[in-house]
């Protein structure tokens, strides 16, 4: 059985959660994905403003301009997963060449093909604190969640959010029980776990989110209040979302890799200079439903810094070879980011 490319891409680009990594499967036995020559380009997005930096990206199509300074022509595709597993999965089995999703997957993945496809980070899309927040009046710290309470995250164990709810509990109740929360979490997109905060009455009474479907849940539910924050548990200001690839995508296209990051610097540079047009932008690309000044002013907020040096990360990357989450240690967070200019000043 051969699939064609467009049906190929198609499967990939609306699938979501759990059902990618099966479609995925029978897309690599029916058509493997053969090796892509420069001037093509497929990132994997997921949701929320964390993203805003391809979204500008995307509209102001900065990849395909760079791509011509560099003197290629580049053809740009776009998936929208849920979750880091997802993501992964898309990013090993050849469907995606740029991984977007948290620290937590990019350790993960790291560790996974180390001396193998080698995927290592290509730059952080910015510092973004993202609280657990709750509707539940009972729990006002992680210690107050029973068997009753579930606490939707993308991907439970390996997203960045579950990544540091583990390390809250580690600290809370020692490492030999930092995943304690886990059985009482459960996968599910950040549109429908905010939707489910805001309007009350489910199952789900806790979410770790990221802008804006936090502050919406805040916004839009009274009883809705931040149980914690990341910033707090990881000890300042840090990297939530990074971009990652294989070593192989980097090497055999040096000219697309570098529009990309040529791209991203750009991106950048427009929305800490244009908080009001990135929103738009944000508006504009994803559909989002937000309004305007709401958006703007989650841009806008001073815990929000648009760099694309990764910053903060190792103590994450300490506590998942500690808790035996990666098997590898790093000496330090250039073992898992390529050696680049546009990385060079990160920690």
């Amino acid at each position: 059985m051969r699939l064609s490319s467009a049906l190929r891409d198609r499967l990939v680009q609306t699938a979501t959660g759990a059902g990618l990594a099966l479609i995925l499967a029978v897309v690599a036995l029916a058509s493997p994905t053969p090796a892509m020559a420069e001037g093509r380009i497929r990132i994997a997005e997921q949701y929320g403003i964390v993203y805003l930096l391809l979204n500008v990206a995307r509209d102001q199509q900065l990849i395909e301009k760079h791509g011509k300074a560099e003197g290629v022509d580049i053809s740009v595709e776009w998936a929208k997963l849920s979750g880091g597993s997802a993501v992964n999965d898309a990013l090993l089995s050849g469907a995606v060449d740029i991984a977007g999703a948290g620290v937590g997957p990019l350790l993960t993945i790291w560790d996974r093909t180390r001396g193998k496809q080698n995927v290592k980070g290509v730059a952080s899309l910015g510092n973004f604190p993202y609280y657990l927040v709750t509707n539940n009046p009972n729990v006002k710290t992680i210690a107050d969640f029973t068997d009753k309470d579930r606490i939707a995250v993308p991907a439970v164990g390996v997203s960045v959010q579950s990544r540091v709810l583990q390390l809250a509990s580690a600290k809370l109740w020692g490492d030999a029980q930092f995943n304690k929360l886990d059985k009482i979490s459960v996968a599910l997109p950040h549109p429908d776990a905010a939707a489910a905060i805001i309007a009350g009455g489910t199952e789900i009474t806790g979410h770790f989110g990221n802008p804006p479907f936090q502050e919406q849940e805040l916004a839009e539910n009274p009883k809705a209040r931040i149980v914690l924050n990341s910033y707090d548990v990881l000890g300042g200001p840090s990297s939530s979302t990074v971009l990652f690839a294989t070593e192989k995508f980097r090497k055999e296209n040096p000219k697309t890799y570098k529009a990309f990051q040529g791209a991203l610097k750009e991106a950048a540079a427009f929305a800490a200079a244009n908080p009001e047009k990135a929103a738009d932008t944000y508006l504009r690309v994803t559909g989002a439903k937000q309004d305007r000044d709401f958006l703007i002013k989650v841009i806008k907020n001073p815990d929000v810094q648009f760099k694309l040096e990764p910053q903060n990360t190792f103590a994450l990357a300490e506590f998942m070879h500690k808790v035996g989450a990666i098997k590898n240690a790093p000496a330090s967070w250039r073992d898992y980011f390529f050696e680049d200019p546009l990385t060079a000043q990160g920690s």
